[in-house]
């Protein structure tokens, strides 16, 4: 990315500052997002997106065991007691 391909300007309120919508879509910033803050020598600042996964099970691809599972029969065979 060049140094002047995108040039946009926040203001600083309560020690926050907004990112423009422009840089948000040009970077797929999205809530929960992090941004990781470097600071460069002749004070400039160079920010990382992390980009936030979601759920507890988010790398999780699901059961690929050879034996077909079913909830209904196989729950009592987890030491699950049903009433």
């Amino acid at each position: 990315m060049s140094d002047d391909r995108i040039v946009e300007e926040s203001t600083v309120s309560g020690n926050q500052a907004n990112l423009p919508a422009r840089i948000r879509r040009e970077l797929d910033i999205d809530d929960g997002d992090h941004l990781r803050w470097h600071l460069e020598d002749g004070g400039s600042i160079r920010v990382q997106v992390v980009q936030q996964r979601t759920g507890t099970f988010a790398d999780f691809d699901g059961y690929d065991g050879e034996e077909t599972t079913d909830v209904a029969t196989d729950h009592d065979a987890w030491s699950v007691d049903v009433e």
